[in-house]
């Protein structure tokens, strides 16, 4: 029996949200990692330690158009494509996790959103183009008082000790030449050691990147906050 035509699902919060792609991707692609650690002993050469297996993570490219064609668009009730970036930031934001299926594959699975880049191009105006990182996400379940197989802790006998906090070693430029290939998530991630921090990168350099930040360019010069 012929699969049917994919479907692309974000799902938030118990499917209070939902986002269905308007334009399906031309490729996914999936990266299913086992844990490996090479470590190096004096006189015995290269040993590699099995790890554990590593979360899947996707990369989802594709673009939210502004007016409908039958070609290409899954349905014709498109939402603004700007209401849809600021609805997919907010969830990045809130730092739950989000549910990601492909209808007709295997793909039905929790995920974060790593990183949500997206542009406006020249002669499309109002299109969106976007690139979606996402990393499996892994539910820790709580032991239930019920449970007979639960592990218990004996709280009063437990002694917390910590160490004082090495002071950090990372030292924060005060300017950054943007090179080909930079995005602001990616420039935050190099400075700061959190892709997180764009906006501030932005905020403080407005006036020479202007209205999208999506729009830096190789050989601009960003003044870079504390």
């Amino acid at each position: 029996m012929a699969r049917g035509k994919p479907q692309f699902w974000l799902k938030y919060n118990n499917n209070a949200e939902v986002l269905w792609l308007p334009v399906n991707p031309e490729t996914i692609n999936a990266t299913s990692t086992y844990g490996y650690e090479d470590v190096s002993v004096s006189n015995l050469g290269e040993y590699t330690i099995l790890g554990n297996n590593r979360q899947k993570e996707f990369t989802v490219s594709s673009f939210f158009p502004r007016d409908y064609n039958g070609s290409y668009c899954q349905y014709s009730k498109l939402k603004d494509p700007w209401e849809i970036v600021k609805t997919i930031e907010r969830w990045q934001q809130s730092g739950r996790p989000v549910r990601f299926i492909v209808t007709n594959t295997p793909i039905n699975i929790a995920v974060t959103i790593r990183s949500f880049e997206y542009e406006e191009r020249g002669g499309e105006p109002g299109d969106v183009y976007y690139t979606l990182q996402l990393k499996e996400y892994t539910f820790i379940p709580n032991a239930k008082k019920s449970d007979p197989n639960a592990k218990t802790t004996n709280i009063s006998a437990a002694k917390v000790t910590t160490d004082p906090a090495r002071p950090s070693t990372r030292t924060t430029p005060t300017s950054y030449t943007v090179k080909s290939g930079d995005s602001l998530f990616k420039i935050a991630a190099k400075v700061y050691g959190n892709g997180d921090r764009w906006r501030d990168i932005y905020t403080k350099n407005k006036s020479v990147i202007g209205a999208n930040p999506n729009a830096i360019k190789p050989g601009q010069k960003l003044v870079i906050p504390k």
